[in-house]
């Protein structure tokens, strides 16, 4: 199955380079960005309702790793009874969004940068 190129949600172009991309979520939704244009729809954003927490990238993947961890401790053991189990079913919420976005957006754009 081909999936068509990755579109940028600000300016409409595609996203040739993975250093490009910024993927991010707000609720339940993961739109690409090119990186310039993503930190322009954040000037422009002045509600919650408009927030868009960036997906990959250092800060992405550091969330998405404490958030499984937590998961992973509140719904292997006794901690906090039942409230810890529902804890920990919302935290992995960060950890599915994470690998969403690498598997729809990021994993079908090349690595330009590395090449040899």
């Amino acid at each position: 199955m081909k999936m068509g190129p990755n579109i940028c949600r600000y300016c409409f172009k595609e996203i040739k380079d993975r250093d490009q991309l910024i993927t991010a979520s707000n609720f339940f939704r993961i739109k690409p960005f090119h990186y310039v244009c993503f930190y322009e729809l954040e000037k422009e954003v002045s509600s919650l309702w408009g927030f868009w927490k960036p997906l990959n990238g250092v800060s992405g993947n550091t969330r998405a790793i404490i958030m499984g961890a937590i998961a992973v401790w509140l719904l292997a053991t006794e901690s906090l009874g039942d409230i810890g189990d529902l804890i920990g079913v919302i935290a992995l919420y960060s950890v599915i969004i994470r690998i969403m976005s690498y598997i729809f957006f990021e994993k079908k754009i090349p690595n330009l940068t590395k090449r040899s």
